[in-house]
């Protein structure tokens, strides 16, 4: 794989201090179902790194002395981590919000038969990736047979309520552009999912996320191989929008590697540059008990652009309307 973090080093991009921290985004560990031409992890079914039960107890006591109110899953397919269960517990008994960021297809790996009700009975947010309502565009990007099992997921959690108008169960999707380009507007965009996934499936969902594709890991060595890296990179600096600094998610976000060591975002932890803290060359999440890291600069290169080209982009979407 092409090392993409020596070709955004001398960066440009403005130096960002970080507000007050309120999401805990946890990566439990690298193995997934799936091998995705986007994916900025590199995840798939070979990968072996999960997070300790030892470390899932550190998370627990950041989560209470830091006042966190969102916990943020991700992976690999966290779910495969053996101790997933047991943090979405611990944080829903204290009253923190949490966000499953599900593939959908995990819904029906064996062993995860029960897995929709369990999100459901312990009130998880579920953001589900599903980059295109066409099965011809999803297929290419994730797999072949990865759309139809989306889409049976997806009326499965309609079944459970997740999705419904007015219910609290949420259903957030997300959509990921095919290659070296921007996402289109999120609003039209939603409307589009809406109308196709309703008319042919009967499927209902709370919200569309459109995130821009992260030039690094798997997708950037993929840009390199094919020659287009440079263009996409002069494709998100050619669209910045200054405007969309202040709600950058890593002014609000801690990144949380599945060994405990912290980061300003996911990005900048699949790039190894870790957070930026009391001149250590990396801190880990238990050296941050009871510590303020309000204003504390934040890590960035040249990455960094794909946040706040055009309409913007986070792991909550769109940062513009």
């Amino acid at each position: 794989m092409h090392a993409t973090l020596p070709l955004m080093e001398v960066s440009d991009f403005p130096a960002i201090r970080r507000k007050r921290l309120d999401t805990l985004q946890v990566n439990l560990g690298y193995k997934c179902n799936q091998s995705c031409l986007h994916c900025h992890v590199n995840a798939g079914p070979t990968r072996t790194e999960a997070m300790s039960r030892e470390t899932i107890f550190e998370v627990i006591a950041f989560l209470k002395s830091a006042g966190i109110q969102t916990l943020d899953l991700t992976g690999g397919a966290p779910e495969l981590n053996p101790h997933f269960r047991l943090l979405v517990k611990a944080a829903r008994d204290i009253g923190v919000r949490v966000i499953d960021r599900c593939n959908l297809t995990i819904l029906f790996e064996p062993g995860q038969e029960s897995l929709a009700d369990f999100l459901c009975d312990n009130g998880v947010d579920i953001v589900a990736s599903l980059p295109c309502y066409l099965e011809q565009n999803v297929d290419k990007q994730r797999g072949k047979g990865v759309f139809d099992t989306s889409i049976r997921a997806l009326q499965l959690l309609n079944e459970k309520g997740y999705g419904k108008p007015g219910s609290p169960l949420k259903l957030s999707l997300v959509y990921n552009p095919q290659g070296a380009a921007l996402p289109p507007a999120q609003g039209p965009l939603q409307s589009d999912y809406r109308k196709h996934l309703g008319a042919h499936f009967g499927i209902e969902f709370t919200e569309l996320y459109v995130i821009t594709n992260m030039p690094i890991q798997r997708f950037g060595s993929t840009l390199i191989s094919k020659g287009q890296f440079t263009h996409y990179m002069d494709v998100l600096k050619n669209a910045y929008q200054p405007q969309n600094l202040d709600s950058l998610m890593c002014k609000t976000l801690l990144s949380v590697d599945w060994k405990g060591y912290v980061y300003d975002c996911d990005f900048n932890q699949m790039l190894n540059l870790p957070l930026a803290w009391k001149n250590k060359p990396r801190t880990h999440l238990r050296e941050l008990m009871g510590a303020d890291i309000t204003h504390n600069p934040i890590v960035v290169k040249d990455h960094c652009y794909g946040c706040t080209a055009g309409q913007g982009s986070s792991c909550g979407g769109a940062l513009a309307a």
